[in-house]
């Protein structure tokens, strides 16, 4: 049985360890060219494709396991590969491949009146620890990030997916060691014992940052005792206004994908807002009620449709991640974005309108890491933003924010270049 300390020296060894292997493969990586790196992320992407029958078989066994534990609808289908998917993995890696380098920039620059010439230029942060849940994904969409930025990753997967990790994990080895890259660069730390996410979080000095990716109860714990700096977001309760002046077809056709084409995801649509002035209010929670989504609202919100159920005061706060939906309607722009401003994660929040006056106020005043003007929140996403595969979102304003991808994953240095300067 796996320990329930949140300490044990044994397993901090072994963090520390891993920690120090992957420091010093992070050193040699940070050597390797733009070709090398990109080169050792196709080899990945292709090791992974040849192991399709190992991971798919791992993956079952996670599956069932979860469906045995009593998984939610929505972590089965976070946790569930299929052929599709697992090429979307791998065509993920190569997209990474494609990118631009960030290593190197130079962000800007200027030469002082004595002739200094200065000059910001970006650089790997070093270690980048990923505490992750139920998404196999994330073991290779971690892996590509920080390889083709310079970092090292450490990961830690969760137990739901503990298999389907390893596989991924060893088939991403072969690739990138094929390629070049030490195969510490990419380390998967191998216990399930919840010290290892402690001694991680207690790092300082050998990790340099953590992103965690999973729900609530993980990050709030790795936020609230990481002595390492944390990249995240606690919740993912996202919305879309739907303003009077919305066209009604769009209206319903952005509400059913933002709530429905993925419910288990962070860009989601947790909360409907729509305008006392709309007149095709009816018809749209209509269409999300008979794609069976379960809606909650106010008491304006039900008197559209008697199968909305009476939302209580945590409703509007609550990420659901499942075919749930809070429902308001409001009183114009000013009591939709007093709304947002009172219950929005600063994840991702949408307009629905045709009048851009109103558009351009919504984004400029909302006050979330994405905003969106006449589009899904689902695309709240770095593939989608076309930043490759994300790292993860990241809500707060230090650094970086939204989707994290490669820039996000690189700090920088000033490079000051002098011909004999003395400061008086």
């Amino acid at each position: 049985m796996a320990s329930q300390r949140d300490d044990d020296p044994d397993i901090t060894s072994l963090v520390e360890g891993l920690a120090r292997r992957g420091r010093a493969a992070q050193r040699i990586l940070a050597r390797k060219s733009d070709a090398d790196k990109a080169g050792a992320l196709r080899l990945a992407a292709r090791a992974l494709r040849d192991a399709e029958p190992d991971i798919l078989a791992a993956n079952a066994r996670d599956v069932a396991a979860g469906e045995a534990n009593g998984l939610t609808s929505a972590l089965l289908d976070r946790l569930r590969l299929d052929p599709g998917r697992l090429e979307g993995i791998a065509a993920a890696l190569e997209a990474v491949a494609e990118l631009p380098d960030p290593v190197g920039e130079v962000i800007d620059g200027a030469t002082r009146p004595n002739g200094l010439a200065l000059s910001r230029v970006r650089i790997p942060i070093g270690l980048i620890g990923i505490v992750y849940e139920s998404r196999p994904n994330v073991t290779a969409d971690a892996a590509a990030l920080c390889v083709r930025a310079g970092n090292a990753a450490l990961l830690r997967g969760g137990s739901e997916a503990v298999h389907s990790n390893r596989a991924i994990h060893a088939a991403l080895a072969r690739g990138l060691e094929a390629g070049g890259i030490p195969a510490d660069a990419v380390q998967l730390i191998p216990t399930q014992d919840r010290a290892a996410v402690g001694a991680m979080l207690k790092a300082a000095g050998l990790i340099d940052m953590i992103v965690p990716r999973g729900g609530k109860s993980l990050v709030e714990r790795v936020q609230n005792d990481a002595r390492v700096p944390v990249l995240a977001h606690l919740d993912g309760i996202c919305h879309t206004y739907v303003h009077s002046a919305a066209e009604p077809e769009m209206a319903r056709a952005i509400a059913l994908n933002a709530k429905m084409r993925r419910t288990g995801i962070c860009g989601a649509m947790e909360t409907l807002l729509l305008d006392a002035g709309f007149g095709e209010g009816a018809a749209v929670v209509g269409a999300l009620i008979d794609a069976g989504c379960a809606l909650r609202g106010d008491e304006r919100a039900r008197a559209l449709d008697p199968r909305i159920g009476i939302a209580s005061a945590n409703d509007w706060d609550t990420e659901y991640l499942d075919a749930e939906l809070s429902v308001a309607v409001v009183d114009g722009l000013d009591a939709a974005l007093d709304h947002i401003a009172r219950h929005s994660s600063h994840h991702t929040d949408a307009i629905v309108t045709e009048d851009a006056a109103v558009a351009e106020r919504f984004l400029a005043e909302v006050d979330s890491a994405i905003v969106m003007w006449n589009a899904s929140t689902q695309f709240a996403d770095g593939g989608e933003f076309g930043l490759g595969a994300e790292i993860g979102i990241a809500t707060g304003r230090l650094h970086a924010r939204g989707p994290v991808a490669l820039e996000g994953l690189t700090t920088y240095k000033w490079v000051a270049r002098g011909t004999g300067q003395l400061r008086p």
